[in-house]
């Protein structure tokens, strides 16, 4: 596990926390989702990977809670959005499927994801999200990476990660179905 802390961490919570919490300005509950709030259902889909891509073994993972909703705070002229809230409770099984072994991984954190025209993305982040990470493709360790804390991560169009820590660690999931 890694641990990285900095102070500037009190500045990132209140922009999150403004823009996507239950608590902000009215936002209803992810229970609410679909009554006409802007709220919607953000549902997850299914992934495997190879041995090799993430894991020494290949992977299966699936939502077993899924209560993910999305609220497009912001567009582009030609109506696409560049900015989307996300929250609600998610946990993602991941199963080792040589074995059967899995682990249920909570992921529900919330993210305020700025999506560039150039198709990167910029992900401020309070609480677990699950990303899979290749051998190459990021500044994390290979694995699926349940990263937990206060952070952004970058994804570039290439589909590069870039973690930026400001409090918090990483867990990787294949360490405990392997």
């Amino acid at each position: 596990m890694h641990r990285t802390t900095v102070v500037s961490a009190l500045a990132l919570t209140t922009a999150l926390l403004t823009a996507a919490s239950p608590a902000s300005a009215g936002t209803p509950a992810a229970s609410d989702a679909g009554t006409g709030t802007g709220w919607e259902p953000a549902p997850t889909a299914p992934f495997d990977a190879t041995a090799g891509a993430r894991c020494d073994f290949p992977i299966h993972g699936e939502p077993v809670v899924d209560e993910v909703v999305q609220k497009v705070l912001a567009t582009r002229p030609d109506g696409s959005p560049s900015q989307i809230a996300y929250k609600g409770a998610l946990v993602i099984r991941v199963t080792n499927t040589d074995t059967g072994a899995f682990h249920d991984a909570d992921a529900g954190g919330s993210a305020l994801v700025d999506h560039h025209a150039d198709g990167s993305q910029r992900w401020h982040a309070i609480g677990p999200v699950l990303a899979g990470i290749g051998g190459h493709d990021s500044n994390l360790p290979r694995g699926e990476q349940l990263i937990d804390g206060i952070y952004t991560l970058d994804i570039s169009s290439a589909g590069y990660k870039t973690l930026h820590m400001i409090h918090g660690s990483t867990d990787d999931i294949c360490a405990h179905i392997g």
